[in-house]
């Protein structure tokens, strides 16, 4: 069985077929044939991801929001951003930017960037995730809360200063991808005043419509 070669695909390495491998709760995992520019093809495997959004919440004390929560696949409880999946059809990234941050840390927030845009693993994966700088935060009541389950259920907060958190990348206390970059990427922004900052709603080329 093969399906339309995905969007986007350099014309440099044009898909000659396409076959679907697995499909998951969260991923697909695909099979491309590329046309190498010699003539030769080539097989690459792909996870096929929705997207991801995370939240670099900075307080007025200049302290950021951290989660700590287990994952599975490193076995590891990790130091995070809150963040989540864009997984709610035709949820625009800043509104799933809000929902975890409320959802993770109890949390909103009324002046709202894009930091940073990356890809966390181009060699395999198609998913890309934006990371927001949210200010002006503020608790919400008890009431607006969101129950967690599996392993939120056992997530832990803390807000680190900004140079700590900056410190404990370097110390390899921080190594989730979108956490890292995000803590760098606040750090240099702050230093020119924001000024570099797109705004929370700036085009997304690589989640077209998010």
């Amino acid at each position: 069985m093969t399906t339309a070669p995905a969007d986007g695909v350099d014309a440099e390495f044009p898909v000659v077929r396409s076959i679907p491998r697995f499909t998951g709760r969260v991923i697909t995992v695909r099979t491309d044939e590329l046309r190498m520019p010699d003539g030769s093809t080539s097989d690459r495997d792909i996870v096929v991801h929705p997207g991801a959004v995370a939240v670099l919440a900075l307080d007025e004390a200049d302290r950021v929001v951290l989660v700590r929560q287990w994952r599975q696949p490193v076995g590891h409880l990790l130091e995070e951003l809150p963040a989540g999946l864009l997984d709610v059809v035709g949820e625009p990234a800043l509104a799933a930017g809000r929902r975890e941050l409320l959802e993770e840390a109890a949390l909103v927030a009324t002046e709202w960037h894009v930091l940073i845009d990356l890809y966390t693993s181009p060699g395999m994966s198609d998913e890309a995730i934006r990371v927001f700088l949210a200010r002006g935060l503020r608790d919400v009541s008890e009431d607006l809360r969101f129950k967690r389950e599996h392993e939120e259920a056992t997530m832990t907060l803390r807000r680190v200063p900004l140079e700590q958190a900056v410190a404990a990348v370097f110390a390899a206390e921080i190594t989730n991808a979108a956490a890292v970059a995000g803590i760098l990427a606040a750090a240099t922004a702050r230093g020119v005043g924001w000024a570099s900052l797109r705004p929370a709603d700036a085009p997304w080329p690589a989640r077209a419509g998010s």
